[in-house]
């Protein structure tokens, strides 16, 4: 069974990087006045596999598509997304009496150990839920394989 971790402190610098990235890129779909600001949000997920691939599960619910990035770098798998808050005039009009649903930026990274094919990835949003497929490479583990002995 692969393993599916977070990755440690050797990874961090570079993806800090990739999200500062992917975060810059999520700003600069939207007008200034509808920027998403960093929060403390951190959806849930989970890491699936099969024969054939590792599926990561993300809860993200009333976040669209575009408010979205995937990247995958080397056996790295990074989830990146903001959630905005409820229209700020609505929230002029009402009086809170408790607040449980968090909004804001996030990212997730998930470290996949196994062999797996980073360009066949596909991310689809249904229901809520964010869903990354990503391939298992075709290995022949296990696989005698003849290697014809030549003269020299």
């Amino acid at each position: 069974m692969t393993n599916v971790d977070l990755p440690g402190p050797a990874d961090a610098e570079d993806l800090g990087e990739d999200v500062a990235r992917l975060f810059e890129d999520l700003d600069r779909a939207r007008p200034l006045d509808q920027r998403i600001l960093p929060g403390a949000f951190s959806p849930t997920l989970d890491a699936v596999e099969t024969a054939d691939a590792i599926e990561i599960i993300v809860d993200v619910p009333g976040v669209p598509p575009d408010d979205l990035r995937v990247l995958v770098r080397g056996n790295i798998v990074v989830i990146a997304g903001g959630k905005m808050p409820p229209n700020a005039c609505e929230r002029a009009r009402a009086s809170f009496h408790l607040v449980e649903r968090a909004f804001g930026r996030f990212a997730r990274a998930v470290r996949l150990n196994g062999a797996f094919e980073s360009a066949g990835t596909t991310a689809t949003v249904a229901g809520g839920e964010l869903r990354v497929r990503v391939p298992r490479l075709n290995e022949r583990r296990g696989r005698g394989v003849l290697i014809p002995v030549r003269r020299g």
